[in-house]
């Protein structure tokens, strides 16, 4: 029969508690700490190659500490499980104490692998470009909320400094390098001196030079 031995990661910035168990409530290594970087996580993948016949890794899936932990696992040939932060939260481990520390959550999270060892699902190719498209997609809404924020506060700054203005731009025009108009507009004339500075052919003849 082959002995199943199960690894929890309870993961934080910069560094992760781990802990070993086995059926029947053994305890191979007690929570121990590893820095991520690449020589400890180094001595761990050799400390887990020792273990015979099957090993599976489990760690909640918060964040993004996680990532590097499990591409380093997974690239080593371990069966890798991210799991949903809730459902070991959720998870008793069957005991009636309420203890919160890394160690605890350690212990807790190998014994969730060991309860749930034929549920388990591995970390995949699948997961990692799924995981790096959620990144970029939350990335791309922050951006697009910050553009709307500031965009917003330029144009009412720009109305107070030149009232009426904002019905020249009402078209939100981008030219060829992907400038708004009117945002071009404040470009070149940012202060009202650019416009009370000229005559009024002057400044007549210097706006139709933007405009084309």
């Amino acid at each position: 029969m082959k002995q199943i031995t199960a690894v929890g990661i309870d993961v934080s910035k910069g560094w992760s508690m781990v802990a070993v168990r086995q059926p029947g409530g053994v305890i191979v290594a007690a929570p121990f700490k590893i820095n991520h970087t690449a020589t400890e996580l180094n001595q761990l993948i050799q400390m887990l190659h020792q273990y015979p016949d099957e090993v599976r890794i489990v760690m909640e899936h918060t964040g993004m500490y996680w990532r590097p932990v499990a591409l380093a696992l997974v690239n080593a040939g371990f069966y890798v499980s991210v799991v949903n932060a809730m459902l070991i939260h959720d998870f008793h481990d069957n005991s009636l104490r309420r203890v919160k520390t890394d160690k605890a959550d350690a212990l807790k999270i190998a014994n969730y692998a060991l309860t749930f060892w034929s549920e388990l699902r591995p970390y995949t190719g699948e997961d990692e470009i799924r995981q790096l498209l959620k990144t970029q997609c939350r990335l791309y809404e922050r951006i697009i909320t910050s553009s709307v924020s500031l965009r917003n506060g330029l144009i009412a700054l720009l109305d107070q400094t030149f009232p009426g203005i904002n019905q020249a731009f009402y078209v939100m025009r981008k030219e060829s390098d992907g400038h708004i108009k009117w945002v071009d507009f404040v470009r070149t004339y940012w202060h009202k001196d650019c416009v009370t500075g000229l005559s009024r052919l002057r400044f007549l003849e210097n706006y139709a030079r933007w405009c084309k």
